[in-house]
């Protein structure tokens, strides 16, 4: 159950960040990407604690990416790792790059 819920919410063209609420680097990911200007349906915040599977979902995040932790940021089909990855991504320039090539912005 856990890999098709991953694996439903991966979408080519769309950014999804698998979170946790009450986690401090989920909420300054999410604060980051509220920033920017995506078209509508081209980002979205999964709450892994919703369904009651989280440590299920956290283990299949694990054999996906190699990292166990939230947030796991996908950027398209592929996941550029976590908050520290996504600041140093958009610290370098590189974020919005990437989210024009896969059409994530207005």
């Amino acid at each position: 159950m856990a890999q098709a819920f991953v694996n439903s919410n991966i979408q080519s063209g769309k950014v999804v960040v698998f979170i946790k609420p009450t986690c401090p680097y989920s909420r300054g990911t999410q604060e980051l990407l509220s920033q920017l200007p995506f078209k509508q349906g081209r980002s979205e915040f999964v709450n892994i604690t919703a369904n009651g599977d989280t440590n299920e979902i956290q283990d299949y995040l694990q054999q996906l990416t190699g990292a166990r932790p939230v947030p796991r940021v996908f950027i398209g089909k592929e996941c550029i790792g976590g908050s520290t990855d996504l600041v140093n991504m958009h610290e370098r320039g590189e974020l919005l790059t990437r989210l024009k090539q896969i059409g994530a912005l207005q």
